[in-house]
């Protein structure tokens, strides 16, 4: 399974390919789906550009994304997005339109509480663990069968034994292995010799496998399905 990452902290002037409105996250979405995706994650943005868990937010661009495709869409739900964790739950108990999945970055305060908060609104929770940060540690005293999934983020193409350290110790779990920057095509690698889920996209990297700069998601998931290297 790949899963599309359209959007991220970039600013305007680090990528004008990158979708920020609603009506550009949908266009992404549309195309990475074409392009053989079969999950959308996006980060709703406000008009100025910052990320933004409030309903205003979150909905339109949730309804333009779903008027396109037809796949689960994720929603990163983290301190980038709303740094107080009381206000973040907050917010989500105010949602109107819900996503299929939710990203919780475990490693962050109010991680357990946001993921309840998902939960009981009928939201799947993706736990989000990064090598390096104390969050497989906190989510293993989690009730983690209650998770949709585990996203591993790793630092680069060596962390094989620790994404199969994770899979083995939550059994049936699924496990989504990524990298961002430099590590994003070198992880996808590894994901995929791993039999593991993958994820791409201009949230993660702005270039393509030869390192050229790439001019959509969607270019960048033909190129994961083609990639046999």
């Amino acid at each position: 399974m790949l899963q599309a990452a359209l959007n991220g902290a970039w600013g305007p002037g680090e990528s004008a390919v990158v979708p920020r409105d609603p009506a550009g996250l949908a266009a992404a979405a549309a195309d990475a789906v074409a392009a053989g995706a079969r999950e959308v994650r996006i980060r709703p943005r406000t008009p100025c550009g910052g990320a933004s868990l409030s309903p205003r937010v979150v909905g339109p661009a949730l309804t333009a994304v779903r008027s396109a495709v037809r796949v689960p869409v994720a929603v990163a739900v983290d301190a980038w997005a709303e740094p107080d964790p009381a206000r973040r739950v907050a917010r989500i108990r105010a949602w109107e339109e819900l996503p299929d999945l939710a990203w919780v970055a475990w490693h962050e305060p109010g991680a357990e509480e946001t993921a309840a908060a998902l939960l009981a609104r009928g939201v799947a929770v993706e736990a989000g663990l990064r090598a390096g940060t104390a969050g497989a540690d906190l989510f293993a005293r989690s009730p983690a069968a209650r998770v949709r999934r585990i996203v591993a983020e790793a630092p680069d193409d060596g962390a094989g034994p620790w994404a199969l350290a994770l899979a083995a110790a939550h059994g049936p779990v699924p496990v989504l292995l990524h990298g961002t920057g430099p590590a994003a095509w070198p992880v996808l690698r590894l994901a995929r010799r791993l039999g593991l889920d993958g994820r791409i996209g201009l949230e993660d990297t702005l270039s393509l496998p030869d390192g050229t700069r790439a001019g959509s998601t969607a270019e960048q998931v033909r190129a994961a399905l083609s990639d046999r290297s």
